[in-house]
């Protein structure tokens, strides 16, 4: 894509904000997205952003990929959430037959992807595929996915089949139509992902609707699918629990420009205690922000030029360590302007409430985790790494 359509992207998402913000009551209350919120997010291209040019998607690069998240998750981290999980999943698209590819995300209107994280299924070798079955949780979307992707292991003449000496496993692409929705979203916040479960029974997938997890080949080459797919996530987790600290931000200068607290003289924003939290919440952004920016454009950069299948360690540690570190900050924000607003957030339908149980949800996915910061830290003492989590 050319700069100025790359540009382009980002202000489509600024201009969607004031539509996401004004859906985000009823996202959260009916657990997905609505159809012209949704239409309005896939027409403009957000879902297609790493889906590969030679198939008919937008291959953006990938500061601008977060950059499109971060702006989307200022309006609703739900809504930032389904993009971002259905986006990144597009970078399967490098990884499967061109022709497979465009049935998937060109010739389906409004087409995306909803998947699974654990390869709990089973896929049965047949002639020509695979038959599928399992129940499955946490597939973000799949209210409003054309696709499923299960996870499963593969068994053939009654055995999990071995690949590159483990258990093989592939995503099994399943037209939603086919599978069994399973209403198991019930949760305080990031209500409007609609991560429900599903059910597959005994369905029959061809072997050119399946793809490994991890080690897949890259058919259509590109330095997007030189980014491993996980901190694609992870650095899509990180911009959208920053969207939503800012959003956070924003929310407690209205509550303290009218709050006067009881039992104290003035307003909220005039309490010395108001500014401090308040600088340091801008501080804590910024800094979140700049790093996992900066991390983004130097993983970026090491894509663009090795000729390695992937970016390089450092690049790819880097972008682990912003992506948590941005997470975890942005949780800090929000924790630390809560406390502040009293009982006048407390209560269901405040924006301040939704977004505390929304950043404590993100802060429990696994894109989150404090493990995260050891295997930093373990490489910085300069001791061996498992690389399967970068």
């Amino acid at each position: 894509m050319s700069s100025k359509s790359q540009s382009s992207l980002i202000d489509a998402a600024r201009e969607l904000v004031p539509l996401i913000r004004q859906h985000a009551d009823q996202v959260d209350a009916n657990r997905e997205l609505p159809k012209p919120l949704f239409h309005a997010l896939a027409d403009a291209g957000f879902y297609r952003m790493a889906v590969a040019s030679a198939v008919g998607g937008l291959e953006a690069d990938f500061p601008t990929y977060l950059q499109v998240i971060e702006e989307l998750g200022k309006g609703d981290a739900s809504t930032a959430w389904t993009v971002s999980q259905g986006a990144n999943w597009g970078c399967y698209s490098a990884r499967m037959a061109p022709a497979t590819a465009r049935e998937i995300w060109t010739d389906t209107p409004r087409a995306v992807v909803s998947n699974t994280p654990a390869p709990t299924a089973k896929a049965v070798v047949v002639p020509g595929g695979f038959r599928v079955t399992g129940r499955q949780p946490f597939s973000t979307g799949i209210m409003h996915a054309s696709w499923v992707a299960a996870h499963a292991q593969v068994i053939d003449n009654g055995v999990v089949r071995q690949h590159n000496g483990r258990p093989e496993a592939r995503y099994c692409l399943i037209p939603k139509g086919e599978v069994e929705l399973i209403d198991a979203w019930h949760t305080k916040g990031m209500r409007g992902t609609g991560t429900h479960s599903f059910e597959v029974k005994d369905v029959f997938v061809p072997e050119a609707r399946t793809v490994f997890p991890n080690d897949a080949p890259v058919l259509t080459p590109g330095p997007r699918y030189k980014i491993p797919i996980t901190l694609g996530f992870a650095a899509g987790d990180g911009m959208v629990a920053l969207g939503l600290a800012r959003n956070c931000l924003e929310a407690f200068f209205e509550v303290a420009g009218s709050k006067a607290p009881r039992n104290m003289t003035g307003l909220l924003r005039e309490q010395a205690i108001t500014q401090l939290a308040v600088g340091q919440a801008e501080a804590a952004l910024r800094s979140g922000r700049a790093f996992l920016l900066s991390a983004a454009h130097e993983i970026w950069a090491s894509a663009m030029s090795t000729s390695a299948p992937s970016a390089s360690l450092e690049s790819r540690l880097n972008l682990r360590l912003a992506a948590t570190h941005a997470i975890r900050l942005a949780a800090q924000v929000v924790d630390g302007l809560h406390p502040l607003c009293g009982a006048t957030v407390v209560f269901d339908g405040h924006l301040i409430q939704r977004l505390f149980n929304d950043m404590h949800v993100i802060t429990q996915h696994s894109q989150g985790r404090f493990q995260h910061y050891e295997i930093v830290g373990k490489h910085c003492v300069g001791l061996d790494i498992d690389e399967g989590r970068l």
